[in-house]
């Protein structure tokens, strides 16, 4: 069974800092493992006070529904199947771009979750970050 290390996590976090400043998006970056929890955590300066809470929240959500949260907007729409999902959990899902899943040798090991510039930056960021563990 993967698991997602601490020096695994710090990578990620490097590499989606790395993509941030590249693309000029300041930006949190969340980290969290298999079981939901935070691993890593980086504020970026300049970043938007509300994205310490999005970026977790995307992380958070991406490992509970197993989907990059890009694709779970579309499913939360009125008539869709997950039609109100992000109000009937404990904590809040984040339905829009930035939170993408980790893996590791084929297995999903956690996820990480970007905010701070738009959703399209915020993708950009995070695949930088499942990028960096192969």
């Amino acid at each position: 069974m993967a698991t997602l290390t601490m020096e695994q996590a710090l990578g990620a976090i490097r590499a989606a800092v790395g993509k941030a400043r590249e693309i000029e998006s300041p930006s949190s970056i969340a980290i969290v493992d298999g079981g939901r929890e935070l691993v890593a955590f980086a504020r970026m300066d300049g970043a938007l006070l509300a994205s310490i809470e999005i970026s977790q929240g995307k992380a958070y959500t991406a490992r509970s529904m197993n989907m990059n949260t890009a694709d779970i907007g579309p499913l939360t729409q009125p008539g869709q199947p997950l039609y109100g999902i992000e109000t009937s959990h404990a904590r809040p899902l984040i339905t829009f771009g930035g939170g993408q899943l980790l893996s590791v040798d084929g297995e999903i090991v956690g996820a990480v979750g970007v905010a701070g510039g738009t959703v399209v930056q915020d993708d950009e960021v995070a695949s930088a970050a499942v990028a960096s563990l192969g």
